[in-house]
């Protein structure tokens, strides 16, 4: 009888050593991974991002970051809340800022998670600012953001041959800090527009762009915390916006134009706690 040989191949992974090098270097010295977690849905989260919310020593987090990812911090990490609604900020900007500064030079790997994604209309570039100004290192983890993530949930595509060549992101928190919306630039444009933080100006937004040209029947539509289990998607006209806006509740998303008619022959995701 021939005897039988076992023949064990060892695969040796390149990337691994690096990554746990990377985490331990960071540890010694300090550093703030800027992380966005995307739009909602937990399974959204980058791979890069589920990887350094694990290794995290300190997690500094806002209001709209879910409890899913949350929950993928490990046990030992120190979890501080700075999160804000409208009006109302649960911790001032420049203390979150400091705290930022203060854990990264403990000599701790801080995570910063800023929902959807840090650069569009999240202050990520202020806060690294500071950071860059006191000598701590940083990096930056895109996310998917709001815009993107919710249209999708929704079905409605930003663009579109057919209907839309461009797309906008706007904040309608502009007002507040003295500089006002183009509007006659946004009605020329002729692209999807979208709105964050918009709902309580919805009124607004709905004036001021009917005023200077936009058809009082342009199709719209509120995207009411999208890519969650509890996405609620309302539909009608730019004159019917404020109306619209009384049945929904933030965080949600406004967009204008032809695109949003999509939304009931593309509707794709049915959310399984929606109220």
């Amino acid at each position: 009888m021939e005897s039988a040989s076992i023949f064990i191949i060892l695969f040796w992974n390149p990337i691994m050593p690096s990554i746990q090098a990377q985490s331990e270097q960071k540890k010694q010295n300090g550093f703030v991974s800027l992380v966005g977690p995307g739009p909602g849905d937990a399974d959204l989260l980058t791979v890069k991002g589920y990887r350094l919310i694990q290794q995290a020593d300190v997690v500094v987090y806002d209001r709209l970051v879910s409890k899913e990812i949350l929950a993928l911090a490990n046990d030992t990490a120190e979890m501080i809340y700075v999160g804000k609604k409208l009006d109302f900020h649960f911790v001032p900007q420049d203390k979150i800022n400091q705290i930022l500064v203060d854990k990264a030079q403990e000599g701790k790997h801080v995570v910063r998670l800023k929902g959807g994604d840090s650069f569009i209309f999240g202050r990520g570039g202020e806060e690294l600012e500071t950071l860059a100004e006191n000598g701590v290192r940083f990096e930056v983890v895109p996310g998917i953001t709001a815009a993107a993530g919710a249209t999708s949930y929704a079905g409605i595509p930003l663009t579109h041959r057919d209907h839309a060549q461009s797309v906008q992101f706007i904040t309608a928190h502009v007002q507040k800090d003295g500089a006002e919306i183009e509007w006659d630039a946004l009605v020329r444009s002729n692209n999807t527009l979208v709105f964050y933080m918009g709902l309580k100006q919805s009124s607004h937004i709905s004036t001021q762009l009917i005023e200077h040209g936009l058809a009082a029947d342009t199709p719209c539509a509120i995207i009411e915390r999208g890519t969650t289990q509890k996405q609620k998607v309302f539909t009608g006209t730019i004159s019917e916006l404020a109306q619209m806006a009384k049945n929904a509740i933030s965080p949600s998303l406004i967009v204008v134009g032809s695109v949003t008619t999509l939304h009931h022959k593309l509707d794709w995701f049915t959310p399984t706690n929606a109220e």
